[in-house]
């Protein structure tokens, strides 16, 4: 233990930034934990009844009423740009830069779509008189919690676009090449931003279930 704790680059065989990271995101479990926990037990006790999510989250497209369209095709979006990044990895230790990045690239456009539909949503939900205060629908705390777990999700969600921007910057431009202990290259940045990016997609599956479907 005391040579993982003095080496500075690894614990228990494990990179300093891989480690960090998944201690961050332990952090940031308990935090959407906690987040997720209060909303059910703010919604079991509420004396108000509870806006449907089918009738809150509806949208009407050529006079048909499609209820959660948007939220599908939000979550489509989000489990997608999951696959590109899995892809991005593998091309990454397979030491193809291009593609590696190419697929970076495409996830965070993937993000950026998911941030613009949850822009789009909550503009939808303000013009419909919902604050986090008040709501017209039903229990005046559906817009303290939606606007609450929703915008922590999507703060991540861009800070998560622009990590994968920088990165697959830094990977087209061959930043990583050479740097490894055999001279072959280290990409495992790519593999840590990985990490970060799928974490995001799960909350929001527990988010999608507890908030949307409940």
């Amino acid at each position: 233990m005391a040579a993982d704790m003095g080496g500075d680059r690894a614990m228990f065989r494990v990179p300093w930034g891989k480690a960090m990271m998944w201690i961050f995101l332990l952090s940031d479990t308990f935090i959407f934990g906690t987040f997720l926990t209060g909303y059910m037990s703010v919604r079991i006790s509420a004396t108000t009844p509870w806006p449907n999510p089918s009738e809150v989250f509806a949208l009407t497209i050529a006079g048909t009423t499609l209820p959660l369209i948007l939220i599908a095709i939000m979550t489509f979006v989000l489990i997608t740009s999951s696959g590109t990044m899995a892809m991005a990895v593998n091309y990454a230790y397979r030491r193809e830069r291009r593609k590696c990045a190419l697929l970076m690239f495409t996830t965070a456009a993937f993000g950026a779509m998911f941030v613009s539909m949850q822009a789009f949503e909550w503009s939808k939900l303000i013009e419909e008189g919902v604050r986090p205060w008040s709501n017209p629908m039903g229990a005046a705390q559906f817009g303290a919690c939606f606007f609450m777990i929703t915008g922590f999700h999507g703060l991540h969600v861009s800070a998560g676009v622009i990590y994968l921007l920088v990165v697959a910057r830094r990977v087209l431009a061959g930043r990583y090449e050479g740097v490894g202990a055999d001279g072959a290259g280290n990409y495992d940045i790519v593999e840590i931003t990985g990490l970060y990016w799928h974490f995001v997609d799960l909350v929001w599956v527990f988010i999608f279930a507890l908030f949307y479907l409940w």
